[in-house]
Formats: C-alpha cells, sequence, structure tokens
C-alpha cells in the first residue's frame, strides 16, 4: 500500500474545518454578468431573430445569472426569460420570488410567471397558455421592431401552438445559447477556475478519505460536501464506481462496499459556484494499494489518449480534422469506448460533442471549429469488453493561441506509468 504522506497533499487540517476563502470580486462577477448578456444578444442579431425565450434554467443563469431552485424548474416550468436583441430583458419568477433577482441589473424588469405546465394549471392549461401567449405577444410588438422571429430554447406543444396562432415565427434557441456560451471571457473563465478549484479540494478530500470497507456512495458524499459549503450548486451525476462495476463504465454510485485494491473511478459533473461546471475523471486504486500490472497497464493507456489528443487541439482546427488525427482506440477496447472523444464545457457540458472517427462519426458526428477561449474536457475510457475492470480519466482544458492548457490540475498517478 502506497504512503498516503508520499503524495502531494492539497488538503491540510484546517481547511477540513472552515471553507476556501473565495478570491472573486464583485467587480469580475459583474464583468461576466454583462459579457455573458451581450454575447446572446450577438446571436440574436447575427440570425435576425427578435428576442430568445428561455425556459432552460442553465440558459437563465447564463443570460441573467438569476438563479432560483434550479433542479427543480428544470423539471417544473414555472420561471422563464425574455431576451430581446434590441431591448429590455424579463424575467419571470416563481410565486413570491420576484425579489430574489432584484439586484441583478441584467435584469430589467421581473414579473409573475405564469404557469401553464399540467402540474400548475390542470385541465386549465389551454386557459393558461392563451394568457401567458398574450403577454409574450404583446411584448413582441411593443420591442422587436416588427420582427416576429422569435428563438424558444425549449417549450411544451401547447405554447409553440398559442405562438403560432399569433403569427410569431418560432426558431430552435439552444443554438442561440450553445453558440453565445462557446467563447469565455478572462473574467469568465476566473469564475471557472474557481468552481475546478473546489472540485479539486473535493477531490483531494475523497483520495484521502477512501478507504477499504467505505461504500462508494459515503466516499461520493464529499464531493457533495465540499461543494455545497463552498458556494457550489449540484453534481449532475453519480458517476462513481469500483472494482467489476468500473467496466463497463457509467454505473452511479452505489451502497457496494469498496475492497482493497479495486479499481475506483469518478467523473464530477459538478456544478459550482457561480454556477459553473468543472467536470474532471479521475481513477485509483482502493485504499491506494500497489496497483496490479493490469491495472498500471489500463491506467497507461486511458492516459495515453487523453494526453496525446491534449496536444493535438488547435484553434482553427476542424471537428473532423481532429477526428481523424485522434489517438486511434486499440480494437479489444473499442467497445466501451467513452460516448466522445470531446465535449465543450461551461456552465454544463456543452457544445461541441467530438464523435470518434469511424462509424461514431458517419452516424453522430457533425463538424466546426476549435476557437480560441473554447473549454472542452478531453475523456477517454479504456476496458476490454467482458474485461474486469475499467478506467476513466478526463482532463478540462482552455483553448489558447497555442494549443489547449490545462484547467484541472489535479494530480495523475504518474507513478503508475
Amino acid at each position: 500500500m502506497n504512503v498516503l504522506t508520499d503524495k502531494k497533499t492539497y488538503l491540510n487540517d484546517v481547511s477540513r474545518d472552515a471553507p476556501l476563502v473565495n478570491p472573486v470580486s464583485d467587480e469580475t462577477l459583474h464583468r461576466t454578468q454583462h459579457y455573458r448578456l451581450e454575447r446572446v444578444r450577438q446571436q440574436l442579431r447575427e440570425n435576425d431573430y427578435a428576442a430568445i425565450l428561455l425556459y432552460d434554467p442553465v440558459n437563465i443563469r447564463y443570460a441573467t445569472d438569476s438563479s432560483n431552485m434550479q433542479i427543480w424548474t428544470a423539471h417544473n416550468a414555472s420561471r422563464y426569460a425574455m431576451i430581446f436583441a434590441n431591448g429590455p430583458v424579463l424575467l419571470w419568477e416563481f410565486h413570491n420570488c420576484e425579489h430574489l433577482a432584484s439586484h441583478l441589473d441584467t435584469i430589467d424588469e421581473i414579473r409573475l410567471a405564469v404557469n401553464w405546465a399540467y402540474f400548475g394549471a390542470g385541465p386549465r392549461v389551454s386557459e393558461k397558455a392563451e394568457q401567458w401567449a398574450c403577454e409574450i405577444a404583446d411584448l413582441m410588438h411593443q420591442h422587436g421592431g416588427g420582427n416576429k422571429r422569435l428563438a424558444v430554447d425549449k417549450m411544451e406543444p401547447e405554447g409553440v401552438f398559442c405562438l403560432q396562432q399569433k403569427g410569431f415565427s418560432l426558431h430552435q434557441g439552444q443554438p442561440v445559447m450553445e453558440m453565445a456560451r462557446a467563447l469565455k471571457s478572462d473574467d469568465e473563465l476566473e469564475l471557472m477556475r474557481w468552481t475546478i478549484n473546489v472540485c479539486e479540494h473535493a477531490m483531494e478530500r475523497m483520495y484521502q478519505e477512501q478507504r477499504a470497507g467505505m461504500t462508494e456512495n459515503e466516499l461520493w458524499a464529499y464531493l457533495h460536501y465540499e461543494n455545497i459549503r463552498n458556494g457550489g450548486e449540484w453534481i449532475e451525476t453519480r458517476l462513481l464506481a469500483s472494482g467489476e462495476r468500473t467496466n463497463p463504465w457509467m454505473q452511479e454510485s452505489s451502497n457496494k462496499v469498496m475492497q482493497e485494491g479495486e479499481m475506483l473511478g469518478f467523473d464530477t459533473d459538478m456544478i459550482g459556484p457561480y454556477g459553473y461546471c468543472a467536470d474532471i475523471s479521475r481513477t485509483w486504486t482502493v485504499g491506494h494499494a500497489r496497483p496490479t500490472d493490469e491495472q498500471r497497464r489500463l491506467y497507461a493507456t486511458a492516459y495515453e489518449q487523453v494526453h496525446y489528443n491534449m496536444d493535438m487541439i488547435k484553434p482553427g482546427m476542424t471537428f473532423k480534422e481532429f477526428t481523424e488525427k485522434a489517438w486511434p482506440i486499440p480494437e479489444h477496447f473499442h467497445k466501451n469506448r467513452y460516448c466522445c472523444v470531446i465535449h465543450g464545457i461551461g456552465m454544463a457540458d456543452e457544445y461541441p460533442a467530438v464523435a470518434h472517427q469511424g462509424n461514431d462519426w458517419a452516424s453522430a458526428g457533425y463538424d466546426g471549429v476549435f476557437h480560441e477561449n473554447m473549454t472542452v474536457c478531453v475523456e477517454s475510457y479504456i476496458g476490454e469488453e467482458g474485461g474486469k475492470e475499467g478506467v476513466k480519466v478526463e482532463e478540462q482544458v482552455l483553448i489558447t493561441k497555442d494549443g489547449c492548457a490545462p484547467l484541472s490540475t489535479f494530480r495523475w498517478e504518474t507513478e503508475w506509468l
């Protein structure tokens, strides 16, 4: 078993008892808020849309920085926002929640939401949707400048019908938001780096606390604990597995008791402070036992895939060119490959999702261009079909003019290589 004190230690005794000190200034946050809003408006103008109507809480957060019961409102359509290309920003809030965003100068007006989803309206859906649509139509007439092209990120069919009946042309709003979110400002990157710092603090806590006899759920709870107490928000998945549950990948944490020497892999998918995502994966052995030759082989292969692909990323490179030149997955690992080779990252997983070469590209791939100031995650899962264990690793990086630079700095098990 490796001696823990031989490892670089990020977590001291004091930090176990106190949250981290947040270095982000109010000025940085304020500049970020207005940068993001202008990014949305720029996309609206480029696509000749009068406005965009947002229901996705992550999109609302990006455009306005308002946040309210993010998980609950993701599946209860009880708050929404409307951003005009050349007009005001309006937010409709849940019952008695208007005060929550009153401090934000990214929002010009806050109103009470009209809930026409079945949970809120029951058999009165048609009546409430018509009331809602009349309000949206009035605003389009006031602020749309005669443009009837409205982008919408997601909506139930009843709402689509009501707005179309009033003469509006509805368009996919998610491409608007994905392209707006794709390029990060320096201030935005500072917020993201803080979330990653919180995440890596939690990962170090997991590293030091993990031991044989602990359940997977017990270990996973440390990520939640450190995230929440440092101002974070939620975890998108529960991807942590040990032993035979690491192959194939995608099993979420359970009450399985971890055994000494087993592989232990996880993917943070952590929505942290300011709503930004830290998406980092690492694999260790339970109890930090010395890895077997087979575990070392799997780990070295996954490490090679991530770092080979990181070294290739350049601004101006197309997704197709990257895929064609990407590290070739050996045949015996191909069946269990990860779902993509690279994906964008910001307030959550974002555009692009870059497919593997071959049949994956033919069935799901799409082209585009890597740009400076994109942030992406470089993925790897290595595990043979029918194999005993597997390795999941992932690095979060910034695309710079010279290539890519890691945003996540958590150490690798380089002594296994």
